[in-house]
């Protein structure tokens, strides 16, 4: 599974970067608004620290307007992947940008209907917001299960990219239905790595390391 950080704040992916654990990153209107930065300085800045795709989304609503949003933001960098809505004007400009060979992200899917349209439009990724749909008491990880099984059906090149994780669980049961990719939070992204017995074991051998009195160096 790869791993994509859903900020636009760039001292948290250039940290995260480091760990050699981001493989993309994703952004949206709302994240650069809380940047409160400059949207293109934002991503172009982005697309330097990561060599993996950079979602960088349309704000128009129609199809000609997401194209012409679209070329200004395919020249920032080659790793910037073209971020859709999923709307019929959405998935039009998808098919336009896919037949051209740009990368696209088809966001805000909530249903395998929509999942199965933005395959048929060339989606390089498809956005299924798991906690969204969790938030309204809908099964946010039953829409990944079926959208896999409908992609496997087809062999649809579209990769899953599960999208509004809000913790762990969600990573892990993502990766166990089988999701390309999994978007999420830093804070998310560095609570993998904890758990409770790892941080004990770590004090039991500092302590019993400090009473042999040896040093490695």
């Amino acid at each position: 599974m790869k791993f994509f950080v859903d900020t636009a704040e760039i001292s948290e992916i250039a940290s995260l970067a480091d760990s050699g654990l981001v493989d993309g990153v994703t952004t949206n209107p709302s994240l650069i608004a809380k940047s409160g930065r400059n949207f293109i300085e934002v991503v172009r800045e982005i697309a330097d620290l990561i060599h993996g795709p950079v979602s960088a989304e349309v704000v128009a609503l129609d199809k000609d307007g997401m194209l012409r949003e679209a070329e200004v933001l395919r020249k920032i960098a080659r790793n910037v992947c073209i971020k859709l809505p999923l709307t019929l004007e959405g998935l039009k400009a998808c098919k336009a940008l896919s037949d051209e060979g740009v990368m696209t992200n088809v966001t805000l899917c909530f249903s395998a209907n929509q999942a199965l349209l933005a395959a048929k439009a060339g989606a390089s990724f498809i956005s299924p917001f798991i906690g969204r749909l969790d938030d309204i008491s809908q099964d946010g990880m039953q829409l990944i299960e079926d959208i896999r099984h409908i992609y496997d059906n087809y062999e649809f090149k579209t990769e899953i990219l599960a999208a509004s994780v809000r913790h762990p669980v969600h990573v892990l049961q993502a990766a166990k239905i089988g999701a390309d990719v999994a978007t999420m939070p830093p804070s998310v992204i560095r609570a993998l790595a904890m758990h409770p017995l790892t941080d004990k074991g770590l004090e039991t051998f500092a302590a019993d390391w400090l009473k042999s009195g040896q040093t490695i160096i």
